[in-house]
């Protein structure tokens, strides 16, 4: 949601004109679709990176601006908390050594920041949730001061109109309450960006949710929170409780959460944006001065700006986006489901499977999302958050017998789909060199059966039988693990354990 909000009072006439121009916007849309106004096929991939900042102990710094400030690029953002930042990537077009170069960019860019963050005694930590953040750091007064934010933090509670309630029971359970949004910056993303023509949306989005559960098997980075362990992928239940506008009877009654996984495949990109209109509330009913439909009889592009920042406030795990570029307009599916980190080259090997098995699942000529149910995929979801790399999904039994079967997430991968994953980066053109060097780093991660989650908790509990106690634990494997994050090699190659005390010589 990267729209310029200013604070400022809502009134109830708000609400009701913000919802028509939503309407109209929807309107505008299918004009744009019909006319075939969007542009050409360009394979423009995009992406995005959410960051911690922490201290030499491991600890959270509340300290975005000044970092930024010393950064002084606009590659870097701030985010929700002022222990968060945003990197952002520009555009690149699939295909050749991208891969490569993304990895090259991002270390340049990464490795620059921490080193501006390290004049003010901080540094830039990849994961998925800080294992150091206590309650205490993610209150309101820690957000960053942004009006968007205080303005999105406001209208929530208001809709809410109670404290939100943590309720996650994992290896171990955590119960506690806020006042504000704020426990959502704890989680730590990878967005990815995917340009897409209209005819190809649907298949593209059916493909990034089928494929969604397997993401977060291999790149689950995030089981620890307010010093609990608790699933392999915490985000997912994390995210949903800290931004649930419904009090407990809303949700006997069924109705959805602003951040949801979808309850059905989809046709078309409208099918997305009529939900939203359809099902969720304004949370920002923020209204531009466009008219979109007297824009289209002039025959201009509008921005569509209620729709789209209507559709900021609905958290999809893969989200449609529409965007304007040079007067073209053009549509996306933003794939948000992955943790930050562990490296560099972890986070491009994730980068590599996506887009790989999307291309592959899309073009499929009996595609997944035809044999499998949508629920099965929400279940594979929530089974991948929970157990990681040790999850069993359910899969469409290969061969002429049809129907799905439960198998080991590793086994579904290395079987099945990262030969799709290859061929769908063959089919993108890019170069077998990087296709295999990074799609090897999946396959290493289901031989050892390790990811960033397993070896945050392998570590934590060697520390726990060393006989340091929680807090110390959690700290000595958050700083094991920024070393290791800032040396760069892949995570199933990290040796477990927190680093061991220098002996004397003699």
């Amino acid at each position: 949601m990267g729209e310029k909000v200013v604070a400022g009072a809502i009134d109830l006439a708000d609400r009701l004109r913000y919802r028509e121009k939503v309407r109209e916007c929807l309107t505008g849309l299918g004009r744009l679709l019909d006319e075939k106004r969007f542009d050409r096929p360009r394979n423009l991939m995009g992406l995005e990176i959410e960051l911690n900042l922490a201290g030499p102990d491991g600890s959270p710094r509340m300290m975005n601006a000044e970092v930024l400030e010393r950064i002084a690029s606009r590659d870097f953002q701030t985010e929700l908390a002022m222990f968060n930042l945003e990197v952002n990537i520009a555009p690149h077009p699939l295909g050749g050594r991208v891969l490569d170069r993304l990895a090259e960019e991002l270390r340049t860019g990464l490795g620059y920041a921490h080193r501006k963050a390290a004049e003010v005694d901080a540094g830039i930590v990849m994961i998925g949730i800080l294992p150091t953040l206590g309650a205490g750091h993610l209150v309101s007064a820690n957000l960053s001061d942004v009006d968007r934010y205080t303005l999105l933090n406001d209208q929530i509670l208001a809709a809410r109109g109670e404290d939100f309630t943590l309720d996650i029971e994992g290896v171990e359970r955590l119960t506690c309450t806020s006042s504000s949004i704020a426990p959502e910056a704890a989680c730590t993303s990878v967005q990815l960006h995917l340009q897409v023509t209209p005819g190809r949306f649907a298949a593209v989005w059916n493909a990034a949710q089928a494929v969604a559960a397997v993401q977060i098997a291999l790149g689950a980075n995030a089981p620890f929170l307010f010093g609990r362990e608790l699933w392999r992928e915490s985000r997912p239940p994390l995210f949903q409780q800290s931004t649930d506008t419904r009090p407990p009877e809303l949700k006997a009654q069924g109705v959805r959460p602003r951040t949801w996984f979808g309850e059905r495949w989809i046709d078309s990109v409208q099918d997305l944006f009529e939900e939203n209109l359809r099902y969720f509330p304004p949370l920002l009913p923020i209204l531009d001065d466009e008219q979109p439909l007297e824009v289209l009889d002039r025959g201009g592009v509008p921005s569509l700006a209620e729709l789209v920042l209507h559709n900021g406030t609905v958290y999809r795990w893969n989200r449609p986006v529409y965007g304007v570029v040079d007067g073209v307009p053009h549509l996306r599916v933003e794939n948000r489901v992955l943790p930050a980190g562990p490296t560099v080259t972890d986070v491009i090997a994730n980068v590599a499977f996506y887009y790989g098995i999307v291309r592959a699942l899309a073009e499929d000529a009996r595609p997944v999302w035809s044999r499998l149910s949508f629920d099965a995929a929400a279940r594979n979801f929530d089974a991948a958050c929970r157990y990681g790399i040790e999850a069993r999904l359910e899969w469409p039994r290969r061969g002429r017998f049809g129907g799905t079967e439960r198998i080991p997430a590793v086994t579904l991968v290395r079987d099945e789909l990262l030969p799709l994953a290859a061929a769908g980066l063959d089919a993108w053109g890019v170069e077998p060199a990087d296709r295999d060097r990074y799609l090897g780093v999946i396959e290493e991660r289901c031989v050892r059966r390790t990811n960033g989650a397993e070896w945050q908790a392998a570590t934590y509990h060697e520390a726990r039988g060393s006989g340091l106690g929680r807090e110390e634990a959690l700290a000595a494997t958050t700083r094991r693990y920024c070393e290791l994050m800032h040396g760069g090699e892949p995570v199933h190659t990290w040796p477990v354990g927190p680093p061991q005390p220098a002996v004397p010589l003699g």
